[in-house]
């Protein structure tokens, strides 16, 4: 889905320069798997240079099981703040996926006076995906095709989960994604050391993992090439900074509040 804005993963998702090789590392002792947590709801606030232009906020909304498997629907809402002079955006993106994220379901909605969507529908069992675009308001669809597929594809932000719940490996993966009506790949390098973090939410420095990698496409949030994350080291991998580079430069998203209370950004340690 081709959007036009200067962010945002995704989820995840989430990026900048690329990291300079006089960084100073400690390491983490073991790896902790991770989880998704249904209810789980984030919001991070979007720097570009040194302004606040908007908030990306992102819920886990359900899970069910289907055939042994289980199925997560997430939602993310982007906005940017009332009153930027160079953007106007408000934007939603939801996502139906299971226990490897790929992708069951993905719906886009751009919204402006004429609400615009995208609805792609994956059916594993006869390998094809179904596509929809048309206008909210009127119901008007002018695209309604089918693909077909022999891999399971993520979507955009499913892609913001994949990520998540692999933050503290040692590997680098290419990941098949289905985007923009095309069959691409984000190559994603995930380390296992820690660092620290320091955001406005929080008066200590935060301990966390680090990945980054480079898309071949223009993803959800307008992400485009070179992206870094900092993500929370533990179970929750909850992330705490993104920088990525998108139309107008290199923006920055922070963690700014969450809903969980049995949850604190885990404190960094020398």
């Amino acid at each position: 889905m081709k959007n036009n804005f200067i962010l945002i993963l995704s989820l995840i998702l989430l990026f900048s320069p690329l990291p300079s090789s006089n960084k100073v590392y400690s390491f983490t002792t073991d790896y902790k798997p991770k989880k998704i947590i249904v209810g789980e709801d984030i919001t991070y606030v979007v720097k570009y240079l040194a302004f606040e232009i908007g908030e990306v906020r992102l819920k886990v909304i359900s899970s069910t099981t289907e055939k042994n498997d289980t199925i997560y629907s997430a939602i993310a809402f982007i906005d940017s703040y009332y009153g930027i002079p160079f953007v106007d955006l408000h934007q939603i993106y939801e996502t139906k996926f299971d226990q490897k994220q790929n992708s069951r379901y993905f719906k886009g909605t751009i919204i402006k006076s004429d609400t615009t969507f995208t609805i792609y529908q994956f059916d594993k069992t006869i390998k094809t995906i179904h596509i929809k675009k048309g206008r909210e308001r009127t119901n008007e669809i002018w695209t309604d095709s089918l693909y077909k597929t022999d891999n399971d594809y993520l979507d955009g932000l499913s892609l913001f989960y994949y990520a998540r719940m692999r933050t503290g490996l040692q590997k680098k993966l290419t990941v098949p994604v289905f985007i923009n009506e095309k069959f691409e790949k984000t190559h994603i390098n995930f380390y296992k050391e820690n660092e620290d973090q320091d955001i406005d939410a929080v008066n200590y420095d935060i301990d966390c993992v680090y990945l980054d990698g480079e898309t071949e496409f223009r993803g959800i949030f307008g992400l485009t090439g070179y992206f870094e994350g900092w993500f929370s080291n533990d179970e929750y991998a909850i992330p705490i900074r993104a920088k990525m580079q998108v139309i107008i430069g290199s923006i920055t998203l922070e963690l700014k509040n969450w809903n969980r209370r049995e949850w604190m950004p885990p404190k960094y340690k020398d």
